[in-house]
């Protein structure tokens, strides 16, 4: 059981860096496209950095357990599951380059259009929705402080990440994103 608990300390370690990572790219995209030499190449060891400090910053309290309940794992399996089915949902109509950002990192990427069918229907960022499942799969689950804290953390930085995308996504998008924006909401679906 101690090693599903690093498990779970250490995944949300890593999940709650995610908005953190959008954070570096998206209100710095045209810094981003102006550069000779892949992004990538600076933004990828800050995120694994990022993971680093979230671990250290959240070691001292990786063991406080706010209760330990095996049936606490029942509602942590349905969170995870529908993450996952989220996740697949949110790659649909979307190329790995989509996914990896490189839009916003290109100029010069002339796929670019955007998705507002399937899932993107209901809510505009459906793969945050889907991080945040998974991060209250494995605070629900652990029943551990520091996993809610972190998941915390990923909701107020995840909330400014997606003002800051939609910004991004309306300057390259304009009027078409105005309207898909008024009509969908962010992260959480209306049913």
């Amino acid at each position: 059981m101690n090693s599903l608990l690093t498990l779970g300390w250490l995944a949300s370690a890593v999940y709650s860096t995610i908005p953190s990572f959008w954070l570096l790219i998206h209100p710095w995209a045209d810094y981003w496209r102006g550069q000779k030499r892949s992004p990538y190449r600076v933004l990828v060891p800050v995120w694994v950095a990022m993971w680093v400090a979230a671990a250290l910053v959240t070691s001292p309290w990786r063991r406080v357990v706010l209760y330990q309940n095996r049936a606490a794992w029942l509602p942590a399996v349905v969170l995870f599951g529908v993450g996952i089915w989220i996740y697949i949902r949110g790659g649909r109509g979307f190329s790995l380059r989509q996914l990896g950002g490189l839009p916003e990192l290109q100029p010069t990427d002339r796929g670019q259009r955007l998705v507002t069918s399937g899932i993107r229907a209901r809510v505009r960022h459906p793969l945050y929705l889907a991080h945040l499942l998974e991060m209250l799969a494995w605070s629900v689950g652990t029943g551990l402080a520091v996993c809610y804290a972190l998941t915390l953390f990923a909701i107020v930085t995840g909330a400014v990440m997606v003002r800051s995308e939609d910004a991004e996504l309306e300057a390259r998008f304009g009027d078409e994103y105005r309207e898909y924006r008024r009509r969908v909401p962010a992260v959480w679906p209306r049913l």
